[in-house]
């Protein structure tokens, strides 16, 4: 190969020199020797000072909170980190947002679900609004609601779904248990640390009890490949997207780009890879029925029943075969054997003492990743609880802490967090406190008659994006919440939690697509209106109103969601069966209240809007409904509040 002489001039920070200038190298090296891999350490490449200096891989310690002479804004500590920020930039943060909206926003942020009218009223005749708000946070949180919510947050992580995926998309009749367990975690609020070390271990943390270990359902959660010819690449496969969801959600790097070569930019090495994945090796993956049940020639191990009925994992009885690089991430190809080991670039060493042998190995992996010295776990799920109250995270790539991901636009405030958060006893429920009370989260997301035009005006021209937090952000309700708002404003919604995946009707042209017994419907039509998260969770089907929506493709980590416009939403929501049904639903329980067109208009628009109609609003519904005979003009005024922006939007 011929030498190549360039010179490249970098007009941007040293740091996205340096990953250009590494891309390049790993570009031509990988050109010189396309076919070479790793065949002993010796070939891993060295960690360089710019990577062990990199923020991400330093410990978390607690900033300074920043003091600004005149500031009576800030609440606390969050604010003053966003206050000094918009200094810095000349910005001046918008209004705080009306009653309403504010009971609207955190009521959807933390359950799913709009506020009753009951709720409403409560809030706006409250003559205290601080006191009556840390009430409605108290209510919220210890709401069955809120584990719900939030539990749809993590399985988008964890690519829970009840089926195999892949062709023939095979049911797993008991994964349903996992996604209770991460509900009833949620609602018990347990702490953070412990949420984690259960899903990686809870088999050996806490071998005598069977039932916590469905917690282990997080590791059997991705797609599978059962009917594959060798069990041996099936498990090849399984064990590196296991390994690769560890990384993406809790430590927040992509490693399982290192599954074939080392990384490209981020300092993982394909070693680094399949040392961490050695910590799931010792795993019996894919029982068998005990071999006197069975075929007696079936591979793998009995299935120990003291099990719960569930899917959970455990460790092999006989020894693990020797952990090993595998070449080019080829089954077919092993590499040198390895020693189970934790990445380089997080230890603080060039490497990290080894596991233990067999059991224990989870264990110790999980105890490493929640012990307060770990520079990502913190920051990471910080992060990611930010992103959901704020539409954007800190670090907007949630999943990608190393060199490629985008800037953090407040840095002292995400270690600030991540440092308040493991100080608390990793507390989710205390972090949501903390970030919602706070007079960011509060802000104002469109400008009133009583809004200064010049401060909009500054912001929305200097800072487009809303980096440095001035105003509020809109959110758009996902598919799932929208379904459910409309569920619970008609009064249809069935509360109902936990057990088996509830199977609705489908579209004749959807249904059509399926094979027999792929989708059979559950019989007891009270079961399909229950809440989106309880819905059968078909790894190669979604249900066309979430499609429609952005629901994420369960086959991958899900960091955050899409936030598409596409026209079959609206049509969706004007042609379904289900809106319209939701439409006469609505109307019925309306009805039924009163018999005044003027309170039945206000109380259609205080459940599906969170407000009062306009006098202007009255007078278009009073036509609408004046158009049409007997009560369709009000199923059609109903159905038209669905069509709104205002109701799939957040302010």
């Amino acid at each position: 190969m011929k030498s190549i002489l360039f010179t490249v001039k970098f007009p941007v920070p040293t740091r996205w020199g340096m990953v250009v200038l590494v891309w390049l190298g790993s570009v031509l090296g990988g050109l010189a020797a396309e076919e070479r891999a790793p065949v002993a350490d010796r070939d891993e490449p060295p960690l360089s000072q710019i990577d062990r200096e990199y923020w991400a891989y330093q410990p978390v310690v607690r900033p300074q909170v920043p003091r600004i002479d005149g500031d009576i804004w800030s609440r606390g500590a969050i604010d003053q980190f966003v206050f000094a920020r918009l200094k810095e930039k000349q910005l001046a943060p918008v209004e705080a947002a009306g009653r309403l909206t504010l009971l609207r926003r955190v009521t959807f942020d933390l359950t799913g679900l709009p506020p009753t009218r009951e709720e409403q009223a409560g809030f706006l005749a409250a003559d205290d609004l601080d006191a009556a708000y840390y009430q409605v946070l108290d209510r919220l949180l210890s709401s069955s609601a809120y584990g719900e919510r939030w539990a749809q947050h993590w399985l988008d992580l964890v690519r829970f779904a009840e089926t195999d995926g892949f062709e023939h998309d095979l049911v797993r009749p008991e994964a349903w248990r996992y996604r209770d367990w991460v509900v009833s975690a949620l609602n018990a609020n347990l702490p953070y640390d412990r949420f984690l070390q259960l899903q990686l271990a809870a088999d050996e943390i806490v071998p005598g009890d069977s039932e916590t270990w469905v917690a282990t359902g997080y590791l059997l959660a991705g797609p599978d490949m059962p009917d594959l010819n060798s069990q041996e690449e099936r498990r090849h496969i399984y064990l590196n997207g296991m390994t690769a969801n560890l990384g993406d959600v809790v430590l927040g790097l992509q490693v399982g780009c290192a599954e074939c070569h080392h990384h490209k930019v981020d300092p993982i090495s394909q070693l680094d890879f399949y040392r961490l994945r050695a910590c799931f090796e010792t795993i019996d993956l894919f029982p068998v029925k005990p071999k006197s049940e069975d075929d007696p020639d079936a591979g793998g191990e009995a299935i120990p029943k003291k099990l719960p009925t569930a899917r959970v994992v455990w460790n092999r009885e006989k020894e693990s075969p020797a952990s090993r690089l595998w070449i080019r991430g080829d089954f077919r190809r092993p590499g040198p054997e390895l020693t189970p080991q934790f990445p380089r670039i997080l230890t603080g060493t060039s490497s990290s003492s080894s596991l233990p042998a067999q059991a224990g190995r989870r264990r110790a992996l999980a105890e490493w990743l929640t012990r307060r010295e770990h520079p990502l776990t913190a920051r990471v799920m910080v992060n990611r609880v930010w992103q959901h109250h704020f539409g954007v995270g800190l670090r907007p790539t949630a999943s990608d802490f190393g060199w490629l991901g985008e800037d953090v636009s407040h840095p002292e405030l995400l270690d600030w967090l991540a440092a308040e958060f493991m100080e608390s006893g990793w507390d989710l429920k205390q972090l949501h406190r903390l970030m919602l009370s706070s007079a960011t989260y509060r802000l104002a997301s469109f400008p009133t008659e009583q809004s200064s035009s010049e401060q909009w005006g500054q912001l929305l021209r200097d800072d487009p994006q809303n980096h440095w937090l001035g105003r509020r952000r809109r959110i758009r309700l996902e598919g799932e919440a929208v379904r459910d708002a409309m569920l619970a404003i008609s009064g249809e919604l069935n509360r109902q939690a936990g057990g088996p995946g509830v199977r609705p009707p489908l579209p004749p042209a959807v249904a059509s697509t399926l094979l027999k017994g792929q989708w059979d419907v559950t019989p007891d039509p009270a079961e399909h209106t229950r809440r989106s998260l309880y819905l059968f969770a078909r790894r190669n089907l979604r249900l066309p109103l979430l499609e429609v929506f952005d629901k994420p493709d369960s086959n991958l980590s899900c960091s955050r969601r899409l936030q598409s416009t596409i026209a079959p939403q609206a049509l969706h929501l004007l042609n379904s069966e289900f809106a319209q049904d939701q439409a006469r639903s609505l109307w019925t329980t309306v009805s039924t209240r009163t018999a005044d067109e003027g309170q039945r208009i206000q109380e259609l628009y205080q459940r599906v809007l969170g407000r009062s109609a306009t006098s202007r609003e009255i007078q278009s519904a009073q036509a609408l409904i004046a158009s049409a005979p007997d009560a369709e003009g009000w199923v059609d005024l109903c159905h038209a509040l669905w069509n709104l922006n205002e109701f799939i939007y957040i302010d």
